[in-house]
């Protein structure tokens, strides 16, 4: 199953020249997940990758620059006479709000459902959870884990085969927990297998909550809205410096750090240095950037630039 993020906005509370405003987009298998929808991300997406069936999207917090993309998203998939239910996360009064944007983007030929969340929510989808997290901003605000269910254990054909089970439909026998010609699952099978997470901060103070729920992430998409000698106004406005964030992720253990909402006054080399020094293992993602996440017995997060990913062959 693929498992892939496309960063369609990257900058903070302000869009620039070549970052537009927060929207991360999960790709996984056919699900289309949109993290925050800031204005301008219907346009970034269909500049880059074409504006998708976006299956739901998940608000962080009510600040204008997280989701005033959403009404005329909403519309646009209308005008596209979309059919598939739509359906809006994110912290209360997100339901009022978008009672009031009604009036926006007026009535829609499909179903738009509006689901409040609260911290310690858990979204179920086909393969994968996403849970919500308290984020420490100013008001209501939430971080997010998407977490894929657990993997079975790799099957060790070769000791079937030794152990005397034939080939074929026995070896799915096994596989599904069945004891086959005397031989059990568990002797063929290893232990379960977690599947992937990724943790999207939104905008936050660094936070245990936040660090516990990125234990041995595969990526952990953090804010980092100003470097280490804006400190003390990252406190005062409830964001994080590149460096802080880089404690964070080494101290969880994850796999890849990718930084995001970065202040106009950093061009993102900065950025990077500054948290690569405390945690190397840091990407700064451009606008239509990518990181590929593989299992990881496959190998590590990728970041792909957009510029070499429009170079590559198509498959055939």
């Amino acid at each position: 199953m693929d498992l892939s993020l496309f960063f369609a906005g990257t900058a903070g509370s302000a869009p620039t020249a070549r970052r537009g405003l927060p929207a991360l987009l999960v790709r996984r298998g056919g699900d289309r997940v949109l993290f925050d929808c800031g204005e301008g991300t219907q346009r970034q997406l269909v500049r880059s990758i074409g504006l998708s069936d976006i299956t739901d999207v998940f608000i962080t917090h009510l600040h204008v620059d997280h989701w005033l993309g959403l009404p005329g998203m909403l519309k646009t998939f209308d005008l596209r006479d979309r059919e598939l239910p739509l359906t809006v996360h994110g912290p209360a009064p997100l339901r009022e709000l978008m009672q009031v944007m009604r009036i926006v983007y007026g009535r829609l030929g499909y179903e738009l459902r509006i689901v409040e969340v609260a911290p310690g929510d858990a979204v179920e989808r086909d393969g994968y959870r996403v849970h919500a997290i308290n984020a420490a901003h100013r008001g209501p605000a939430l971080s997010y884990a998407l977490v894929e269910d657990a993997r079975p254990g790799r099957f060790d054909a070769e000791l079937a085969e030794r152990l005397g089970v034939t080939p074929g439909p026995d070896f799915g026998r096994l596989q599904r927990g069945e004891t086959v010609a005397g031989v059990r699952s568990e002797q063929v099978v290893g232990p379960e297998r977690p599947g992937r997470k990724v943790v999207i901060s939104g905008d936050t103070r660094p936070s245990s909550l936040l660090a516990v729920a990125a234990h041995q992430a595969d990526v952990l998409v953090h804010e980092a809205t100003f470097a280490e000698e804006e400190a003390q106004r990252a406190r005062e406005t409830g964001h994080s410096t590149a460096r802080e964030a880089a404690e964070l992720a080494r101290d969880a253990e994850v796999r890849l750090l990718a930084l995001t909402h970065l202040s106009t006054r950093y061009g993102g080399g900065e950025i990077r240095d500054e948290a690569r020094a405390v945690f190397p293992a840091t990407e700064v993602p451009r606008d239509f950037d990518a990181i590929e996440i593989p299992f990881p017995e496959r190998g590590e997060p990728e970041l792909v630039r957009w510029a070499d990913a429009q170079q590559r062959p198509a498959p055939a």
